[in-house]
């Protein structure tokens, strides 16, 4: 089609604000999906997607929609992912639109993620479209949305378009605004093909397939394509759209988004954001490409010894569809063999974990999430550490540097005081308060990455009771005073339970540790000493009772010396058993303890 009459545009929207439902809507209106076939989140493919009403995998979808000026014009939707883990497969994605659509809901007005969604979309210089949506709602508050459009995100409120997807109220307002207010797209003016890869996903039948959009000369079966960054070469067998099932076409024009196929068997082949170049004639590659690298590091192992085998096939098949996801092997001493897993986030450790058990039906138990390190050694070299048993020997070392975010916390103010103390206890800073309407404060605080990996967002809600919400951005790398935490069953390290903490904070989790060991190791003939220790110095410490044998219950009456002699040589038998035993922790006590860790 003719690039005047392409639309191409992404929705960008907190959690549960309508997005899914408002392209539901979309998808109906412009006859893309029959009533017969239609069915609520159609783009949402993963059962997992549906029960949290997140989006995981972005889904693009062609539109043909007849606007009131006559015209035919090709709509195409990139469906993006909205957490902050996806960050870059989000900017992706939205560069490969002209536009964007704000869902802002009228009831709970701008939230975290809204604030971080528009910085990105301002940042690809989208033409911003408002909407307002849930109007039918009865404590809808449409003034108060647009006040907080306007004193937030500098966009005018009047600008903002009235709907509600549920009840298919103003869709017919949105196509058009659509057709007039997003811009056309422009070819870059660079010498012969420039199609950005914005995702990929694996099919049984075809291999890898590409999400592309073109931005100048034209993708056809039988081409020879190169992508710069991973270096391959392909001929292409297949182009096609989807709506929203992919279907095949002749080409992909200039403006147009799609797939294309090619001889690819695995996603690590293709990376989000490459650009594909004519083979022969290549131009410059689009700008904005970057490697993807895990922010958050855990093992996974199997709970039966017996399932490592069918759990390295089905974390193989789970990379298929997640090429962000990398894993290599690793053992320890108390779970055996399992492996060492990189995530790009937190949520994206949940969903992968989540579909382990759910897909494979895997019994997995994951270790303490931990992040990626920078540690300056004394020799000016640079080592990157996301396991504490990795970590140099003190000696060696000049400083640690740790990973820190910029976290957006959107909380009622009579909350706000509670807010700053769980900042604090978190290591970190506020650096401002921003008042967003009568009811709400958004606080902006730099906190290290660490922190916030296990309770942060539980602790938010709770503390809210349910109306805070927090979004948050890496914010580099800052020196810290991090120590290497161990724990010893009578003077042996457990590995399992070594981690990288704070100074100020290694003693309390020491201590929380050992009183939870002590729970659940089982009791033996001789005293057991749980000990946390840093270094050489032990922190913490918990003692496991001996089991007692009566040994004296022969004794009737008679001479003391009798009962003292046993007790005696029952004395020295527990030394000689203590200095030759050595603890049989149960891996029941170590799920325990990882769970509550």
């Amino acid at each position: 089609m003719d690039a005047a009459h392409i639309r191409n545009f992404s929705i960008i929207a907190h959690i549960d604000h309508g997005k899914t439902t408002l392209s539901d809507r979309l998808l109906q209106r412009t006859g893309t999906v029959a009533d017969r076939e239609m069915e609520d989140q159609m783009l949402d493919a993963m059962d997992l997607e549906r029960e949290r009403g997140i989006t995981i995998k972005a889904h693009p979808v062609t539109m043909l929609y007849r606007a009131k000026n006559g015209e035919e014009y090709e709509l195409n939707l990139i469906d993006t992912p909205g957490h902050v883990d996806f960050a870059y497969e989000v900017s992706r994605s939205l560069s490969a639109c002209e536009g964007a659509l704000l869902i802002i809901d009228a009831a709970q007005g701008v939230e975290a993620q809204t604030v971080a969604n528009v910085h990105l979309a301002m940042k690809q210089e989208l033409q911003i479209l408002p909407v307002i949506n849930k109007i039918d709602l009865p404590h809808a508050n449409v003034p108060m949305a647009q006040q907080q459009l306007e004193d937030v995100l500098a966009i005018p409120g009047d600008t903002a378009l009235l709907a509600s997807a549920k009840e298919g109220i103003g869709i017919e307002e949105i196509l058009e605004a659509i057709v007039a207010r997003i811009p056309a797209p422009k070819p870059t003016g660079a010498k012969s093909l420039q199609a950005l890869i914005f995702d990929s996903y694996f099919n049984t039948y075809k291999g890898v397939v590409v999400l592309v959009r073109v931005f100048n000369g034209e993708l056809r079966p039988g081409m020879m394509v190169k992508m710069p960054h991973s270096g391959k070469t392909v001929e292409i067998k297949e182009v096609g759209s989807f709506n929203p099932k992919p279907y095949i076409r002749e080409k992909l024009e200039v403006g147009e988004t799609g797939y294309i196929t090619a001889n690819i068997k695995t996603p690590r082949e293709v990376k989000v954001g490459d650009t594909i170049l004519d083979s022969k004639n290549p131009a410059t590659p689009l700008p904005g490409f970057q490697e993807i690298h895990p922010m958050v590091f855990s093992g996974i192992y199997p709970i039966n010894p017996g399932d490592y085998e069918p759990l390295k096939v089905a974390m193989s098949k789970l990379q298929l569809n997640d090429s962000a996801l990398t894993y290599q092997t690793e053992s320890s001493a108390a779970l055996g063999f399992g492996l060492r897993c990189g995530f790009l986030g937190l949520l994206h450790m949940e969903i992968v974990q989540e579909r382990l058990r759910r897909e494979f039906e895997m019994d997995i138990i994951a270790t303490y999430p931990s992040v990626v390190y920078r540690v300056q050694m004394t020799d000016g070299t640079e080592k990157e550490v996301d396991n504490p048993a990795f970590l140099p020997d003190v000696t060696y070392i000049e400083q640690i540097l740790e990973p820190v975010v910029k976290a957006f916390v959107i909380c009622p103010n009579d909350s706000i005081g509670d807010m700053m103390s769980l900042i604090s206890e978190k290591r970190g800073s506020i650096q401002n308060t921003e008042t967003m309407d009568a009811r709400r404060v958004m606080l902006s605080a730099r906190i290290p990455l660490n922190e916030i990996l296990i309770d942060f967002h539980d602790r938010i809600k709770s503390l809210t009771k349910g109306y805070g919400s927090m979004d948050y951005e890496p914010d580099g790398y800052d020196p810290s005073d991090m120590v290497k935490l161990d724990m010893m069953v009578n003077g042996e390290v457990m590995d399992a339970f070594s981690a990288l903490v704070h100074r100020s904070k290694a003693e309390n989790r020491g201590r929380a540790i050992a009183a939870k060991l002590k729970e659940v190791i089982p009791r033996q003939q001789y005293q057991v000493a749980i000990q946390a220790a840093i270094g050489g110095k032990i922190v913490a410490r918990e003692t496991v009772s001996a089991l007692r044998k009566d040994v004296t219950a022969k004794c009737y009456g008679g001479d003391i010396s009798r009962k003292r002699k046993l007790l005696e040589k029952q004395r020295e038998g527990k030394k000689r058993m203590k200095a030759v035993g050595s603890v049989d922790i149960p891996q029941e006590a170590f799920i325990e303890v990882l769970k509550t860790s």
